[in-house]
């Protein structure tokens, strides 16, 4: 089982579990934290690189580094493994939020060993998550990164924190019911004899043994249950109030990583498993996902709390996620991925901006704070270009992902595609609005409060979360072809050839 690299994405979090456990002081906690965190970017980074070697080198399989071990017979459940591009991207996604939550978290208090415990337990569902591609241990990784949501959010957030933990929880185990229900139903119509049946994914796509009046009722059921965490309309209503009382590492995370669990399992699941019905019900949630990208952007416009103004912005960016896998083409579906790169950089460096300047402002209420450019000019800076990021600057992540998305959702001549993908454009000039309208105010003019000029800048472990954060946002935005290159094989390889579309 070890010699299977995948592996230690489960390993070494487990690992840095057993390490939090038995640490005694802060600098135990930060460095076991750091450590393991450090550790996952280079084993993701170390993947990366072999991933495309052997892709260069003329390996052709759907999945690279696929194992699968016995796991409880009876139901045919394995632990199975294996990534493509998508998932490699995923995976270092991940990696480098992790670390960089882990140095927004540098003085969290209360509790930090528990706080850690949790955060770590969270992102092990979120590797186990990316690397399988056995359905049943896929939605148990599933279930294992949401769970600890409730007590990050409910102990160690802020604000009306214990409602906002319950609404979070109970929507998305809501969503989590209607994903089992269909779940257990692609696996009993997996294959037509019972003792064939599997929860593999590669091997369900390659039997494509469910039959097509089955795949209207499982179809809704999966894309409706993935849906709910990426924030679909109408079921979106705990993003916002989640990520403004979740505590800054949290917020990274949720929106940075865990959100995008659903945008993969929609496309992973859903998609892939069920081409026919994707094609005849996308009209259906294509509306759904276009209200969420146009809705999104005008409630962000009119909030005045930093967390409410970004978790809005994130409801609108992820709604373009769905939307663009929904168009069921290369050329949207690999800006769907990118976006989802995108996206969970850019948010996850807002929301450790914003946690920075509520540590030192004591609130996040745009109209009682002014002119931080003179005061912080660091996180002011940084400030602006996570702004640029979101609105489509060329040069960073958001206006290639968004380009891609809407050449290729334009790619459909029909008058119904065409006319949603003109109404997710208007969905630029919204976020320019409110983005410029958050920096002006924030950033420039006169200082609001006199007692702000006392404050300070960012430290050493916050000028390296958003640093990093920075530079992988300019990379995805100065060199677009390379992350192009890496997740679009899955569609010319291997999903396309089972959806049997352009």
């Amino acid at each position: 089982m070890f010699s299977n690299i995948l592996i230690y994405f489960v390993v070494i979090p487990v690992l840095m579990l057993g390490g939090l456990a038995i640490c005694r002081n802060i600098r135990q906690i930060r460095a076991v934290a750091v450590t393991g965190s450090l550790a996952l970017l280079a084993l993701s980074i170390y993947l990366l690189v072999d991933y495309l070697a052997q892709r260069a080198a003329g390996a052709t399989a759907p999945m690279l580094y696929c194992d699968s071990w016995s796991w409880f017979t009876p139901l045919h459940i394995n632990l199975a493994v294996g990534v493509d591009g998508i998932s490699v991207a995923m995976l270092v996604l991940s990696a480098i939020i992790l670390l960089t939550g882990s140095f927004a978290s540098w003085k969290i208090e209360p509790c930090p060993k528990d706080f850690f415990l949790w955060l770590v337990l969270l992102s092990t569902g979120v590797f186990g998550f990316f690397i399988s591609i056995d359905l049943f241990t896929m939605f148990m990784f599933y279930e294992v990164a949401l769970i600890p949501m409730y007590l990050l959010i409910g102990i160690w957030g802020s604000g009306n924190k214990n409602y906002s933990a319950m609404k979070l929880t109970l929507m998305l185990m809501g969503g989590s019911a209607f994903l089992m229900l269909g779940l257990i139903g692609i696996y009993y119509h997996s294959a037509s004899n019972p003792a064939d049946l599997t929860w593999n994914i590669l091997e369900i796509a390659r039997n494509g043994a469910i039959e097509k009046g089955w795949q209207y009722f499982l179809f809704p059921l999966t894309f409706v249950g993935f849906g709910v965490l990426g924030a679909m309309f109408p079921f979106h209503t705990w993003s916002p109030d989640g990520h403004a009382s979740a505590p800054t590492a949290v917020s990274m995370l949720h929106a940075g990583v865990l959100m995008k669990l659903g945008g993969y399992g929609c496309f992973r699941v859903a998609i892939y498993l069920m081409p026919e019905a994707a094609h005849d019900l996308a009209w259906i949630f294509l509306i759904l996902t276009g209200v969420s990208v146009v809705y999104g952007a005008f409630s962000a416009c009119v909030q005045n709390d930093l967390k409410y103004i970004n978790a809005y912005s994130s409801v609108s960016h992820c709604g373009l996620v769905l939307f663009a896998i929904l168009m069921l083409n290369t050329t949207a579906m690999t800006g769907a991925i990118m976006q989802m790169l995108s996206h969970g950089l850019m948010t996850a460096l807002f929301f450790a901006l914003i946690g920075m300047i509520y540590g030192r402002t004591h609130t996040r209420d745009i109209r009682l704070m002014g002119g931080l450019m003179k005061i912080m000019p660091f996180l002011a800076v940084c400030y602006v270009i996570a702004g640029m990021a979101s609105l489509g600057l060329p040069g960073l992540s958001g206006f290639v992902a968004e380009m891609t998305i809407f050449v290729g959702s334009f790619e459909h001549t029909d008058f119904f595609h065409r006319a949603f993908t003109v109404a997710a454009c208007c969905s630029i000039v919204i976020t320019a609005v409110y983005i410029l309208r958050v920096v002006g105010k924030l950033l420039f003019g006169p200082v609001y409060d006199e007692h702000h000029l006392s404050l300070t800048d960012a430290t050493w472990w916050e000028r390296t979360s958003t640093v990093t954060l920075i530079i992988c946002v300019a990379a995805i935005g100065c060199f677009p072809n390379f992350f192009s290159d890496l997740i679009k094989f899955t569609f010319t390889k291997d999903i396309f050839a089972v959806i049997g579309m352009n």
